[in-house]
């Protein structure tokens, strides 16, 4: 398939001189704005999650005026809680060897040299100061028996750096930056919007000066004016309907940015996490993560006998039956140096490989066990339980299996249940494109956090996700956006009144008009569901160009059958979850089709893309750097259905190497 490449030079806006001097050097030489100037400036940032709470709470301090709007009842809700591992940064308190550059090394090469150089480092450099910053908040991180914050590994990492509380870290983190937010929302520098949903971007003399929403409770759609403004809002994963988000979790923000011109860069880069529950029938509407955490005391394993794996899906063996010596711990054979700690593309591979032989140890086949009877043997269950603990009682909810618990003895052996597991759609590295300012290819509209591309190229190492967002939220935009804002201080406040806001109200109005109008038979959840099966079939964990073509071709052929046969009950007045899941799911067809055109094009495989046309003969992923050594941008053609146009980034490297990924040795 031939796509439209426009010869567009990207500016990127990286600083000159050395990847560890790039950062302190544009904060010696940026444009700032004066307290008494920040005062008569307005900024929208949408999402209350880690990266749009800590913006939002970090902005009005500073002393801007800051409108936050979050599309759950609070932004306590927001996704970001349910994040469960930790936060990676560079203290080396384990004192193993850790340093800046390290964790910036580790996340380039866990996403398998797809990332900008530039913006890893900045991340890896600002990391330090969110931990400062978190425990100043009260956040209550793990800590040694002397007192000391306490750290733990993660996949992708030879060294202790991920900052935990216990199984619960994303909600610990997001309440800290949720207190931040509520102490200036009491001083009246933050006004926030609870259940309020972005519908479209408000251009006014090309730039972005305001945004449409919809207020979620009463159905009316209402005009919000800013000097800037800054999108935070996650992920496309639900694009697969079934994922580790919440489903509110939605692209639509993103999805209207792009139709206003912003680039969207690499949405062929969607994570599969290896340590899901996995899925149990037809009548879900989502997936379980548990934490990668657990990958540091449980051991993943199939049986080493077809026989035993034939027994254990007819369910007359159990996991405990089955005796070391007939256990194969395949990532601790196949990649001895980081073993269970490999990163998720490189686990999420692994499991299906051996679950594709007929290994797999569940009734559908399609599971690994993740199995801790190592580690309570060495420990005992109370050390165990000390560091899993909530993780346990949650996969004991959900399944009725206690991890913990005894299960048998062979040869004086002891035996726990194992967790059973297997991979999911859980995080997108794509998002839209963003420059070294977190700006976007339209002027005056920031994005930050998941929703852009810029840290994590083709694979996220775990752990990095609340990094990112903080990092973005307190320590990068604000100082970024004084670039921007340093020459607005002379624009005056815009009024909704203008030409732009009232034309941009009465098309979101049209838009719900037509989809209540369409009246066929079909419920916004089975289309959703359809596409999430195509999505996950051809452009999920194995792809091929004829798989990614017949995708195509069925999600423009549900497309049809979404804009000819969708059924919303209730009205256009007041609360209607189905309306609202209507819209979202008109742009989660858009977004499949973006993430197919991305990974047709891109003819090789690298971290979370996975052609299977391009594998080593041991079924690693093999990259093409001489021809895709690039960002993808996909600029939008006007029209959903009309293919986008491509813009390739560049992408440099100084500092280091790029070569083939090795975690065996």
């Amino acid at each position: 398939m031939e796509f439209k490449i426009e010869n567009i030079a990207i500016d990127s806006r990286i600083p000159e001189g050395p990847v560890a001097e790039k950062w302190t050097n544009y904060k010696a030489h940026q444009k700032l704005v004066n307290p008494a100037n920040k005062r008569k400036l307005d900024i929208i940032v949408v999402g209350t999650g880690l990266a749009g709470a800590s913006a939002a709470s970090t902005l009005a301090e500073m002393g801007f005026n800051v409108l936050n709007f979050c599309i759950q009842d609070s932004p306590r809700r927001a996704h970001s809680i349910a994040a469960q591992g930790g936060i990676n940064a560079a203290k080396n308190y384990q004192n193993d060897g850790d340093s800046v550059y390290r964790l910036f090394y580790d996340t380039v090469k866990g996403g398998d040299y797809r990332a900008r150089e530039a913006n890893v480092y900045r991340l890896a450099e600002v990391s330090n100061n969110i931990i400062d910053q978190c425990v100043a908040q009260g956040v209550p991180f793990a800590r040694e028996y002397g007192g000391l914050l306490a750290n733990r590994s993660f996949g992708g990492a030879q060294v202790s750096r991920t900052f935990y509380a216990k199984g619960q870290t994303g909600q610990q983190l997001l309440l800290g930056a949720y207190s931040s937010l509520n102490r200036q929302i009491e001083l009246g520098k933050v006004k926030s919007y609870n259940r309020y949903e972005m519908h479209d971007i408000v251009m006014v003399d090309g730039r972005a000066r305001g945004i449409i929403a919809k207020n979620l409770v009463t159905g009316e759609f209402e005009p919000f004016a800013a000097h800037a403004v800054v999108i935070a809002t996650g992920g496309y994963g639900n694009a697969y309907f079934l994922s580790t988000n919440a489903m509110a979790c939605n692209c639509s923000a993103a999805v209207a940015c792009y139709r206003k011109g912003a680039y969207f860069a690499n949405p062929a880069y969607v994570q599969i996490h290896p340590t899901c529950i996995p899925r149990h029938g037809d009548k879900q509407s989502k997936l379980t993560l548990m934490s990668e955490s657990l990958r540091n005391d449980g051991r993943i394993w199939v049986p080493k006998k077809l026989e035993d794996a034939k027994a254990l899906q007819a369910g007359t063996k159990l996991g405990s039956d089955i005796p070391e010596e007939d256990r194969d711990y395949y990532l601790e054979r196949r990649y001895p140096a980081f073993g269970n700690l490999v990163p998720r593309d490189v686990a999420s591979r692994a499991a299906k490989e051996r679950c594709d032989k007929g290994y797999g140890v569940n009734n559908t086949g399609q599971a690994v066990f993740l199995d801790f009877s190592e580690a309570i043997n060495r420990l005992g269950i109370d050390m165990v339980r000390q560091r899993y603990g909530n993780l346990f009682d949650m996969y004991e909810e959900i399944t009725n299996v206690n991890p913990g618990e005894l299960a048998n003895t062979i040869n004086g052996e002891k035996y726990y249940n194992p967790m059973m597991i297997y991979p999911a759609i859980h995080y997108t590295m794509g998002g839209i494109w963003v420059d070294y300012e977190l700006q976007t290819s339209v002027k005056g509209l920031f994005a930050i956090g998941e929703c852009n591309f810029s840290d994590h190229g083709a694979n996220r190492l775990g752990a990095s996700a609340l990094m990112q967002g903080l990092a973005d939220g307190y320590f990068v935009l604000p100082f970024t956006i004084q670039n921007y804002l340093s020459d607005q201080i002379s624009v005056p406040r815009f009024s909704v009144e203008l030409p732009e806001f009232k034309e941009a109200l009465a098309k979101c109005k049209k838009e719900q008009h037509d989809l209540m109008a369409i009246k066929g038979k079909r419920s916004v959840d089975s289309i959703h569901k359809e596409l999430g099966n195509i999505m996950w079939e051809h452009v999920g964990m194995g792809r091929t160009q004829e798989g990614l073509m017949q995708a195509l071709d069925k999600i423009k052929a549900l497309r049809k059958e979404f804009e000819t046969n969708l059924f919303v009950p209730g009205t256009e007045e007041g609360m209607n979850v189905e309306l609202d899941k209507a819209f979202r799911l008109r742009d989660f067809i858009t977004m499949g089709e973006l993430v197919a055109y991305d990974a047709i094009n891109r003819n090789e495989s690298c971290g979370g893309h996975f052609r299977e046309e391009y594998q080593t003969e041991e079924g690693e992923a093999k990259r093409d750097d001489e021809n895709y050594f690039y960002v993808s941008c996909w600029k939008y053609a006007g029209k959903d259905t009309e293919v986008p146009s491509f813009i390739k980034e560049p992408l440099k490297y100084e500092a280091i190497k790029v070569q083939t990924r090795n975690y065996k040795s």
